[in-house]
C-alpha cells in the first residue's frame, strides 16, 4: 500500500508545482519518488519517511537557489519594482524632517523621502530611486550616493 501512497503524494505535488510554477513542491515530489522506489524494495515506513524528508530538504537547499538564478535571469521587473534605479525630477522639495517631498514618475506623483535623514533635496533636482518604503519612494540626489 505504501508505493501507491507515495505515487499519489508525488502526483499531487507535481500538479501543485505545475499550477504554481513556484519551484516549491517539485523537490518534495523528488523525495516522494525516492520513497516510492524504497517502498518497492521493501524499506520500512520509517525509512521511507526519513528518505522523503532528507531527499526533499537536501534537493531543496542545494538546487533551488541555482534553479531560481537561471529561471529568473530573464524575468522582467513589473509594477513598483521597475521604478528602482530610475532617475526622476523632484516636483516638491524633499525634507524628511518637515515630511515634505514629491517626485513625478511615469506621469504619477509619488511621495518621496531622502535616503539620508538630514539631506534636503531642492525642487527640480534629479534624483535616483533607491527603494520603496510603503507608498514612499526613497531617493538620493544624483551623484551623491553614499
Amino acid at each position: 500500500m505504501e508505493p501507491v501512497m507515495w505515487l499519489i503524494i508525488m502526483v499531487v505535488l507535481i500538479v501543485i508545482e505545475v499550477m504554481t510554477m513556484g519551484l516549491s513542491t517539485i523537490w518534495f515530489a523528488l523525495g516522494a519518488l525516492i520513497s516510492f522506489i524504497a517502498s518497492l524494495f521493501g524499506a520500512s515506513v520509517a525509512t521511507q519517511i526519513v528518505l522523503f524528508l532528507v531527499v526533499s530538504i537536501i534537493s531543496l537547499l542545494l538546487t533551488r537557489p541555482i534553479a531560481m538564478k537561471y529561471l529568473n535571469k530573464n524575468r522582467i521587473k513589473t509594477n513598483t519594482e521597475s521604478l528602482i534605479g530610475k532617475h526622476v525630477v523632484v516636483t516638491v522639495q524633499i525634507n524628511n524632517i518637515e515630511e515634505t517631498g514629491q517626485v513625478k514618475v511615469n506621469g504619477l506623483d509619488w511621495t518621496a523621502r531622502a535616503n539620508r535623514e538630514e539631506q534636503i533635496i531642492e525642487k527640480d533636482s534629479i534624483v535616483e530611486i533607491m527603494r520603496i518604503d510603503g507608498v514612499k519612494l526613497i531617493v538620493e540626489k544624483k551623484g551623491e550616493n553614499v
